[in-house]
């Protein structure tokens, strides 16, 4: 990757806030911007249960509904400090319709403004400490895909915010034997991140000495019950690759079917595990395959198939595999960026809504 070397490229330290008001009025996605906003601030502050009972009520007791369960969603959101800053801007602010005191006024905007730049300070911080930590998780992840003779290999994982819960990886378990990994934390965001480094790690210590799968996924789960987070799982797909033919063994740990794609036939691998994190005690077992020449293997997160648009209509399993299906003579790589722009397509400007991986292996 190439860094660009002009000071164009820099953003701007000390911009105008003439210019830069301008500019934003100048967007051509104001109205979509404005909505998936509104949104988010819906799904953040409302939960399932307010929104279940949403459901009975009509428009306008809706619409007030709404403002006041947000309002006091977020009002309780602060800390102490703020909500009596805020209490008392929105009462002075108010006071100001009975009073003609202009001081009222001012002092009330003044302690939503102090309000609001608080949250800001905290909302960049966080971001920055994100930022930090998306730096670390790129660098854990590989930088190429793995050559391994007899196959054609890409892998690919997109996270929904700074950091993700999808772990795409791949090692080097003997001279002519390769694992490709592909695991889904339950959740998003920093602790499904922090859940999947400790994955990777515990993967990248235990596959290369293993006995066989079955062990491997006996071992994973046990550190992981023993190690992991309440209500936290972990799906997860290893693949055991050998070079220079078509076997291939899998374990699938409660994760999405693999698929394979063998002549003008499709099969879904069903999984014969449970996810880790679980159940302790859970018995693991793998499965063997064996792949032609020119046949291909699909790994995937549920990022792909329930991609959203702004409809709240999913992508598809069907649509997927019908893509996969019309352009199985190309490369997995072309494959796979063919399919991430349908995607992106189908998506447009609604924000990604999960973590996006995918593993698309070929027998060449």
């Amino acid at each position: 990757m190439s860094t660009a070397s002009n000071n164009k490229s820099k953003p701007n330290s000390n911009p105008k806030i003439g210019k830069t008001i301008i500019n934003d009025f100048r967007s051509e996605n104001i109205p979509q911007t404005l909505i998936q906003e509104l949104k988010d601030i819906y799904h953040f502050y409302i939960d399932y249960e307010q929104k279940k009972k949403l459901e009975q009520m009509g428009l306008v007791r809706r619409f007030l509904k709404i403002g006041w369960w947000i309002l006091r969603s977020m009002f309780f959101k602060l800390t102490p400090m703020r909500r009596i800053l805020f209490l008392l801007g929105i009462i002075l602010s108010v006071s100001f319709i009975n009073d003609n005191t202009d001081k009222r006024f001012l002092f009330g905007i003044l302690f939503i403004v102090i309000v609001l730049m608080l949250e800001l300070k905290d909302r960049l911080l966080a971001k920055d400490e994100l930022m930090a930590g998306k730096a670390v998780q790129t660098a854990l992840m590989p930088s190429q895909k793995p050559k391994i003779p007899g196959w054609d290999v890409w892998l690919y994982s997109r996270p929904a915010n700074e950091v993700g819960g999808d772990l795409v990886d791949y090692v080097q378990l003997a001279e002519k034997k390769w694992g490709l990994i592909l695991g889904d934390v339950a959740g998003k965001g920093l602790g499904a991140a922090l859940l999947m480094a400790k994955l990777q790690a515990t993967i990248r210590a235990l596959s290369p000495g293993m006995k066989s799968l079955t062990k491997l996924g006996t071992d994973l789960n046990k550190i992981f019950c023993r190690d992991g987070i309440p209500h936290r799982f972990i799906t997860m797909v290893f693949l055991e690759l050998i070079a220079h033919t078509g076997k291939i063994k899998i374990l699938n740990a409660g994760h999405m079917p693999p698929i394979i794609f063998a002549g003008n036939g499709i099969t879904e691998i069903a999984p014969c595990n449970v996810a880790l994190s679980l159940n302790a005690k859970a018995a693991f077992k793998s499965q063997e395959y064996e792949l032609k020449k020119d046949d291909m293997l699909i790994v995937f997160s549920d990022g792909v198939s329930e991609a959203r648009n702004n409809r709240d209509e999913f992508f598809g399993e069907s649509s997927m595999k019908k893509l996969l299906q019309e352009n199985r003579s190309h490369s997995c790589e072309t494959m796979g960026k063919t399919l991430l722009r349908k995607i992106d397509f189908f998506v447009g400007n609604q924000r990604q809504s999960d973590d996006l991986s995918l593993i698309l292996l070929k027998r060449d």
